[in-house]
């Protein structure tokens, strides 16, 4: 069978290799190569507990104060709050405990098993190299601050996420380059990282390649339709035909996917990440900074703060408070670390309203698919949604509930 899968971030990659390893004949298009986007900027996380959706119940209550709070990880460019209202509405409206429980046991389903989904993806290829496997912490600035953060430990608690809370001065025991700047420290246990996500990436790809896989560079500017499904992606090159198409463009996939009748409310979440480059220590294991919601992880050569989250379109460039936020955070945390140089960068995640990703075929007769939207998990997600898109067009039943992520929820709103 032929088959397309527009977009080459780590879930087009990895449900190519799938649809590959399966039989397929697979060509990958993108308009600028693989891992050009968010799968090149994240956090480097294989992030097996995040089963809690940013929506929380009282996230309403916060948010203006947090907009307001240079420090906090929320921003807003305010010249595209007109155009983000409609979408905030309807955001707003999962903040409930019954969707922050639908949504973790959805998630727990999809990312429990990361670190093996990666390690099955790259075995035997040069991208295994890239994995390895150790806690993914939280830092707490005082004990308070972890009680108050109570709720979502309850949730992960539910869910079956394990982790182990210990004292900051335990911590800095086993890791001493965050001094004495947390007072508590979750370690979530069966987590990994990828120490250069951009180069796993492009490592995966090449793979592909390698085995007779077809790598297009060419801009994907429509799609073809022809009674309800679509027939073609039309591209700066001409228009290209298979028997099916993938759809995994993260937040470029909106007008595509409401074009083929799935109306998701869907807006892009900007995220923002700075690096210090041949640091002169490392840290140990990733840690989310609780208070700035934002990650550092040692990577390949340096060190990455990522995170923040930013509601402003994907037209306009980087806005300053993000970075400067990070550098501020990181330079209270890091004080004594030295480096040659620091890099900045902004990207866009997919962020639908209810904050599930769109796995599953877009029609009955299953000409497309969606593999979008996993606002913050789209490293952690991607191999195992590559896995079961190519279960569905094989013709398998995946082993998992699909229902939450079925895009058929979103035909004929």
């Amino acid at each position: 069978m032929q088959i397309l899968v527009a977009g080459a971030g780590i879930v087009g990659i990895s449900t190519a290799i799938w649809l590959q390893r399966a039989g397929h004949q697979v060509t990958v298009v993108d308009r600028a190569g693989p891992a050009s986007g968010t799968s090149h900027g994240n956090a480097g996380v294989l992030a097996a507990g995040a089963v809690i959706p940013v929506t929380t119940p009282g996230l309403l209550a916060k948010a203006p104060a947090m907009l307001m709070n240079r420090n906090a990880p929320l921003f807003l460019r305010w010249s595209y709050l007109p155009r983000l209202l409609p979408f905030l509405r309807n955001y707003m409206s999962y903040a409930t405990d019954a969707h922050v429980d639908h949504y973790g046991t959805a998630m727990s389903a999809l990312l429990h098993d990361t670190v093996e989904q990666h390690q099955a993806l790259a075995a035997d290829t040069p991208a295994a190299k890239f994995i390895t496997t150790e806690d993914y912490c939280f830092g707490y600035a005082s004990h308070a601050d972890f009680d108050a953060d109570r709720y979502g430990w309850g949730k992960r608690d539910a869910q079956g996420v394990r982790y182990e809370v210990v004292s900051g001065e335990d911590y800095a025991a086993f890791d001493p380059i965050f001094g004495s700047a947390f007072q508590t420290v979750v370690r979530c246990k069966n987590h990994g990282r990828i120490s250069d996500p951009g180069a796993y990436v492009k490592a995966l790809a090449d793979h592909f390649v390698a085995q007779g896989g077809t790598l297009e560079i060419t801009d994907i500017q429509d799609i073809e339709m022809s009674q309800g499904g679509v027939t073609a992606l039309i591209t700066a090159d001409g228009p290209m035909r298979a028997d099916k198409i993938v759809f995994a463009m993260g937040p470029w996939s909106r007008e595509i996917a409401h074009k083929l009748g799935v109306k998701v409310p869907f807006e892009s979440e900007r995220g923002y990440h700075i690096e210090l480059t041949n640091p002169s220590s490392m840290p140990r294991a990733p840690m989310m900074v609780a208070s700035g919601k934002f990650v550092i992880t040692p990577m390949d050569g340096r060190i990455r703060a990522a995170g923040v989250v930013e509601f402003g379109g994907l037209k306009a460039g980087p806005s300053r408070a993000p970075l400067d936020m990070l550098r501020r955070q990181v330079k209270k945390l890091l004080p004594d670390v030295t480096y040659d140089d620091v890099v900045e960068w902004m990207g866009h995640r997919p962020a639908p309203a209810d904050s599930l990703p769109l796995i599953g075929a877009n029609d009955p007769q299953g000409r497309s698919y969606s593999a979008f939207g996993h606002q913050h998990v789209g490293l952690t997600g991607g191999p195992k949604t590559g896995r079961v898109i190519a279960e569905l067009i094989s013709g398998s039943a995946p082993n998992m509930d699909m229902r939450a992520f079925d895009p058929a929820k979103y035909i004929g709103r």
